[in-house]
Formats: structure tokens, sequence, C-alpha cells
């Protein structure tokens, strides 16, 4: 409950372009996306989306299998609220990534900076286990997190930084890592952040 409280409290104090992650346009993940073979059938989860514009690009593209989980209804009414009659087609889920919630199994797992709020290990084993139960066998993780450059706090609280290689370890055996990225984000108000953007075949 302190997680959504926090998260709501940003997301009804702060305009879109009023927090650090905006992008009006995801090319990145867009980019990881396409390197793993999404096509109009595929079936994406973005965790922790909020009222990322990811979920416009992909509607556009006519994908009509998605959800987005966030912690923040908030988050999730400015994003149905300006998708408008496209807000029909994601399926909406206001949870934590870490408590109880469930979806059908999917292609595609995105998580644009969610990862990396998760200090406590029982948190990042919940995550996993969630990571196992939604993503199918075959599919494709992609994961982003701040980089070891990165910065050590978001939004006022600390976060876990990784590089490809330890976000890898962490995520264990049932993932290969396939690609990574460094990507450095340049904030609403000019200051740069570095990410690195990991692609994860989960094995059969």
């Amino acid at each position: 409950m302190e997680r959504a409280t926090h998260w709501n409290q940003v997301y009804t104090k702060k305009t879109e372009r009023e927090v650090s992650w905006f992008e009006a346009l995801p090319e990145v993940s867009l980019a990881m996306l396409d390197a793993a073979g999404m096509t109009a059938e595929t079936c994406v989860l973005d965790v922790g989306g909020g009222d990322s514009r990811l979920i416009d690009a992909l509607t556009a593209r006519g994908l009509d299998c998605l959800a987005v989980l966030d912690v923040s209804g908030a988050a999730l009414d400015r994003a149905r609220a300006r998708l408008g009659p496209l807000a029909q087609v994601p399926l909406w889920i206001e949870a934590d990534v870490t408590a109880d919630w469930a979806l059908k199994p999917m292609d595609i797992w995105h998580d644009r900076a969610v990862f990396h709020f998760l200090i406590a290990a029982g948190e990042r084993e919940r995550y996993k286990a969630h990571l196992l139960t939604t993503l199918r066998p075959g599919g494709t993780a992609i994961i982003a997190t701040f980089s070891p450059e990165g910065p050590e706090k978001c939004s006022g609280l600390p976060v876990q930084r990784y590089s490809p290689q330890s976000l890898s370890a962490e995520l264990g055996p049932a993932f290969e890592l396939r690609e990574s990225r460094p990507h450095v984000h340049t904030t609403p108000w000019g200051s740069t952040q570095a990410f690195q953007y990991s692609r994860l075949y989960r094995h059969q």
C-alpha cells in the first residue's frame, strides 16, 4: 500500500512531462520488441506501464492482445483517458507486480524501470515467480534498469542498478541473455540517466 500511495501521489501531482521517465516515443523499447519478433498477433504485457506511451504505439500497430500492469490507478486512468476509444483494447491491471495478480501466458514481458526498485530479495523472488508464471516458454523478457553508471535513486526511492550480466544472473538459468543495449535517457528538463536494456529468452 505504501508503494501505491507513493506512485498515486506522483501521478496526481505531476503532469506527464514533469516526470523524469517521460518518453514521447519509446524508441528503444520498440526496437527491442521488434528484435523479439513482435507481430500484430503477439501478446505483450507492459509491467509498470503507468501512463507510458508504449501502449499507444502498440495499439497503433494493430496489436490487440495487450495488458498493462501498474501499482498506480491514477497512472492507468491517465493512460486510459489519453487512449480514448482505444483504451478498450488493453487489459488494465492495477496491482503491485510483487503482489497477487494473474494473467494468461504472454509472449513478451516488457518492464522499463520497475525491477530496479525492488531492493528486497523477497520482492525480487515474487517478481521472478510472476515472470515465470506469466511469460510462456520460448517467450521474451525485455527489462530496462538503471545501469551501474545510472542514478542511485528515482522519485526519491532507492534503486538497485544492474549490468546486463548481473541482471541475467539475477533472473537465473531459465533465461538466456540475447541482446543488451546501453541507453542514455534525457529527462524533460535536460538531465541524463544511464540505462541498460536487456532482451532475454525464456528457455523451452
